[in-house]
């Protein structure tokens, strides 16, 4: 099988690396078969490509790459959807989206959806968090400032 993406052209999915998303995501329920792929040799942006549609792709990035570090809890539903064996098989990716709304155009994360995947079983969604408790942890010297905003 073979997918022709707008974004990235010819690329050959691998069946046995799919990633399932079994409510689709948000705004694409019925898309629910998608593939990660390189976008570039830096390794900080993928592309998670729809299997079904080669219009669909999302930018995504990990979330460290931004400095962002995740803490919350998943309901009972969520994790009976992963499936989630141990918390060391959970990948947790940003949508990056393109801000064209200031005179200097910028790339911006969704830090209040990530997607949550279960990298052994290959099982993902995307999460909903009301608020997000944002952290800046400044470093002067050898000496660590903490301020937090809610």
């Amino acid at each position: 099988m073979e997918i022709k993406s707008k974004a990235f052209g010819t690329q050959q999915p691998d069946s046995n690396s799919s990633i399932t998303f079994p409510n689709g995501i948000p705004g694409f329920e019925d898309e629910t078969e998608f593939q990660l792929f390189h976008l570039d040799d830096n390794k900080i942006v993928y592309s998670l490509q729809s299997l079904s549609n080669e219009n669909i792709a999302f930018s995504v990035a990990h979330p460290a790459h931004f400095y962002i570090n995740y803490n919350f809890l998943l309901t009972d539903e969520e994790e009976g959807v992963l499936e989630i064996d141990s918390i060391d098989d959970l990948l947790i990716l940003l949508i990056l989206h393109k801000d064209e709304t200031s005179n200097q155009p910028t790339i911006k994360g969704s830090i209040r959806s990530p997607l949550l995947i279960n990298t052994k079983r290959r099982i993902g969604i995307q999460k909903l968090l009301a608020t997000v408790e944002q952290s800046i942890t400044l470093t002067e010297k050898h000496n660590e400032i903490e301020v937090s905003e809610t």
